[in-house]
């Protein structure tokens, strides 16, 4: 495996563990709304994570 498809599948792994996460935060505990902001908050990281993984790989990329 080249190192350009680890990280694009490091990142996909790593967006959906956090939606994961962010809908069980949500959904699944006993519904206080400290545990529905918490999973608010932690569905803001998926675009983030994204967002860095494309920037590493087209980094990548550019020097390799």
């Amino acid at each position: 495996m080249k190192p350009t498809q680890i990280l694009q599948i490091t990142t996909l792994l790593a967006a959906a563990g956090s939606l994961a996460m962010s809908v069980w935060l949500f959904f699944a505990n006993d519904g206080s709304v400290d545990d529905k902001l918490n999973g608010i908050f932690v569905g803001t990281w998926v675009p983030s994570i994204l967002a860095l993984g494309a920037f590493l790989v087209a980094s990548q990329r550019r020097n390799g």
